[in-house]
């Protein structure tokens, strides 16, 4: 079993940045491929960003304003969001699957989540 927690959401003006985590315990992070979904209200969950060792995946619309890191040695993944939009505002959920992928039913293990809200 793994769970994550997630943290570091919050309220941004457009073109701020927010760094959000999502510590882990039960297991060690490096043996899974962690993603980063996000869903709003009335929209389902999509992708952001994943990452397995150094391999990285992004949501074209994220693509230049996040990136998604790992500390191991923290059993910690970070999510650097820079250049928010109001559109980007959702909850923001971590997830850990034994692969890399985009797809959210590949994910095993899922966080409860943190708002993130950009104003305009």
């Amino acid at each position: 079993q793994v769970q994550l927690v997630e943290s570091g959401g919050g309220l941004v003006q457009a073109g701020g940045s927010l760094r959000l985590s999502c510590a882990a315990s039960g297991r060690t992070l490096s043996n899974y491929g962690m993603g980063w979904f996000r869903q709003a209200p009335g929209k389902e969950r999509e992708f952001v960003a994943a990452i397995y060792d150094e391999l990285t995946l992004y949501q074209n619309s994220v693509k230049g304003r996040f990136t998604i890191s790992r500390d191991n040695a923290k059993n910690t993944v970070y999510l650097e969001m820079n250049s928010l939009k109001p559109e980007d505002t959702a909850v923001y959920l971590c997830a850990a699957a034994s692969i890399i992928t985009k797809l959210a039913d590949r994910y095993d293990y899922w966080g409860q989540g943190t708002q993130v809200t950009v104003s305009s």
